[in-house]
């Protein structure tokens, strides 16, 4: 990295204002540090189908069906008649863009880059390890049960963040069973034999208008370094899309926000413990001209966890060597979303011809 780079990204981080802080003080072109080399990727105009999945379906084994179909093909699929209500889910964006577009000052005593801290905002959290920034700011709340404290919460969003987390603790039940069936496993396994509980966080996203788009992203290609995410995106008259997924046919497809919907998808370690049964794929989040929200609350057993993971049941065959948590994460979080998948590191060399 330049001097004059790092000067730049060190600037921008000191003023603890984040990427909105940017569009507050008038800018018209945004900073090198935003700008994102051109993707040679198509984008596919005509949207691929998400699957949409009704989880009121009486009939398990066809719900069980539905979710290993969408597991394995595609990777993500949208929810419907989840159990959360949609007040609830309209709480918490009106709670994050409260935080967000509220005067920078009442954000920056919650500006930190301390991973020891349980309720933390920022802009990007690799900020000086990725080769670009992202157009986006982060309120990030490690929600492992019992959760922070309420006094460590802003309180733009101390009302709504227990309530939505306890819901999101009853879906991420219901949806690691149905993903434990689909694997052949007891419904107990990915939930409490495996810890997929024990994790739980939030990422609270914000992405303000961009005037230069076209230059930069909201979001790099990236997997979750989870078992297990769930998206909340604001599908309200102000809302826009920008979620887009990257399937096999080597395009760009959108994820459109559906009212009432949840959009889930499986994170590396779900593929790693299936031996690849289950697909983490990559996606990003395009800037736009228009401000964004979306809410990610992630499932992965707790980050000091040292239990060994690896592919069930594989054997001989299995495609990933064995790893931890902290182990997973600290290769993660170490190289930032550098548009590599992590799961390289511990894939393992194909066998020998004999």
């Amino acid at each position: 990295m330049s001097s004059s780079r790092l000067r730049d990204l060190q600037a921008f981080d000191d003023t603890k204002a984040g990427v909105k802080g940017l569009v507050d003080a008038g800018v018209t072109t945004i900073p090198a540090i935003f700008h994102h080399q051109s993707d040679p990727i198509p984008h596919h105009v005509d949207a691929i189908p998400i699957p949409l999945i009704d989880l009121a379906d009486v009939d398990r084994g066809h719900l069980v069906a539905q979710v290993r179909a969408g597991a394995q093909s595609v990777g993500f699929f949208q929810v419907l008649n989840h159990g959360v209500p949609a007040e609830l889910l309209d709480d918490m964006l009106a709670a994050v863009r409260r935080f967000n577009e509220q005067a920078a000052e009442g954000k920056r005593p919650f500006y930190s880059r301390d991973r020891g801290r349980r309720v933390k905002f920022n802009s990007n959290f690799d900020l000086f390890q990725s080769p670009a920034a992202n157009w986006r700011d982060t309120l990030l709340l490690d929600m492992a049960p019992p959760g922070p404290p309420p006094e460590e919460i802003p309180p733009e969003c101390r009302a709504v963040v227990p309530e939505y987390a306890r819901a999101m603790q009853g879906l991420g039940v219901a949806l690691l069973e149905l993903l434990s069936e689909a694997l052949g496993l007891p419904a107990r396994y990915l939930a409490q034999d495996a810890g997929g509980l024990d994790g739980m966080s939030m990422a609270a996203h914000y992405y303000p208008p961009c005037p230069e788009p076209h230059l930069t992203l909201g979001t790099t290609r990236h997997s979750d370094p989870s078992f297990l995410t769930v998206v909340l995106q604001d599908a309200s008259s102000k809302g826009v899309g920008g979620l887009q997924v990257l399937l096999g046919a080597g395009r760009w497809v959108d994820v459109p926000p559906v009212a009432g919907a949840l959009v889930v998808n499986i994170g590396d370690l779900l593929q790693l413990v299936s031996n690849e049964r289950f697909r983490s794929v990559e996606h990003r989040v395009v800037a736009t001209t228009s401000d964004r929200l979306s809410v990610a609350f992630f499932f992965r057993p707790h980050s000091a966890c040292t239990r060994v993971y690896g592919p069930v049941g594989a054997g001989a065959d299995a495609v990933y060597r064995s790893t931890t948590m902290p182990e997973f994460l600290a290769h993660y979080v170490g190289k930032g979303l550098d548009g590599r998948s992590a799961l390289d590191h511990f894939r393992l060399p194909p066998p020998p011809h004999s």
